[in-house]
């Protein structure tokens, strides 16, 4: 029997992703990440939120050294273009996708964590582009969505000094939203999973969609595709319904 190497569950509109190869620290191999592309494929229809989390100790370690084979400069892109392919599906899938980390969040880890839309972190997470001491560059897409969290400037400083982030350090940011107690991210990723699926579809679907394409875009651009986002998802009856039970609580605080 092949190993399973990504392992899958759903529970009321809840998709759960689960990186599998706790002795690798859940390191990215080829076969793991066919597999993840695969699990990706196959979300059950009316997934409202996907968890995407780690076994074991580590949340994903990155790319597998021990699996590393020599390409030619062709097969080195396309090998990379594979990773685009698969992140993008993540970030720009339609369907939020909620990561628990914990341990290490390192390379290709970093990189899958950071296509997804909310991340929470334990104490014992860290955070590193170690690409630069091993001699190469990322491929995974972090010179975007790293970069763009954390600035180019300190990514760059990151991949030249090797520097490992803890959990605070990560927090402080954005790598991470939510900093949580050990062994609790999981439990917290399906408590916001949850509250995440009682939102109205199309407006999930228009902020993990729209919102990191409007930031690649220039303002005017922006702000245009903003309007449109705006008048797809504010002319729908369920809106009525949602802005009505708003204005009925009037007085009675913020909603939760």
């Amino acid at each position: 029997m092949s190993e399973q190497l990504v392992k899958t569950s759903y529970e009321e509109t809840i998709y759960t992703v689960t990186l599998a190869r706790p002795a690798k620290r859940n390191a990215v191999s080829d076969r793991l990440l066919a597999a993840l592309e695969q699990a990706l494929i196959a979300t059950p229809e009316g997934t409202r939120v996907i968890i995407l989390a780690g076994e074991g100790k580590h949340f994903c370690a990155g790319l597998d050294l021990s699996e590393h084979q020599h390409r030619e400069p062709f097969g080195v892109m396309q090998h990379s273009r594979g990773w685009h392919r698969i992140f993008d599906r993540i970030q720009n899938g339609g369907i939020p996708v909620v990561a628990a980390m914990q341990g290490a969040v390192i390379g290709g880890g970093l990189e899958l964590a950071t296509a997804t839309h909310v991340r929470i972190s334990e104490p014992s997470t860290i955070y590193q582009l170690p690409e630069g001491r091993h001699g190469i560059f990322v491929g995974g897409g972090a010179s975007v969505r790293v970069a763009t969290i954390i600035g180019a400037g300190r990514m760059c400083e990151m991949m030249l000094t090797g520097r490992i982030l803890d959990a605070d350090e990560g927090m402080r940011l954005g790598l991470a939203h939510y900093l949580v107690g050990e062994g609790e991210s999981l439990a917290k990723a399906q408590q916001l999973a949850k509250r995440i699926a009682e939102n109205a579809p199309m407006a999930n679907w228009a902020m993990v969609s729209a919102i990191s394409r409007i930031n690649n875009m220039a303002s005017d651009d922006g702000l245009f595709v903003e309007s449109l986002t705006a008048a797809l998802t504010q002319t729908s009856p369920e809106v009525v319904e949602r802005i009505g039970h708003f204005l009925n609580r009037t007085g009675k605080g913020p909603q939760t």
